[in-house]
């Protein structure tokens, strides 16, 4: 039990270590993709399957010079490094998500 509890506090240290940010912290997550109307809607609901509380004044959207990117911003209130870390992944395995930031 008291190896345990060990163990889980050398694990948290190691995770701390891992940053430099302080937690809870704003942290903007940054994704690009294709133009199409669903994109802006498609990052938040993939930021929010992580950060359920994002409000929709958190993203903002901006087209390309080209007009056939977006890219999508969300400010997210990020609690650990672990949930950035599921966002990325959530937002990478998107075939839609040309490059997440």
């Amino acid at each position: 039990m008291v190896e345990d509890t060990l163990n889980d506090a050398v694990q948290e240290d190691e995770a701390r270590e891992d940053t430099l940010l302080e937690f809870p912290c704003d942290f903007p997550i940054k994704a690009f993709g294709p133009a199409i109307s669903e994109f802006p809607e498609l990052v938040m609901e993939m930021v929010r399957c992580h950060a359920p509380d994002t409000p929709d004044e958190a993203l903002v959207c901006k087209t390309s010079s080209g007009g056939r990117y977006f890219s999508v911003t969300v400010n997210v209130r990020a609690t650990s490094r672990a949930q950035l870390d599921e966002i990325y992944r959530m937002l990478t395995a998107s075939e839609l998500v040309t490059m997440a930031l």
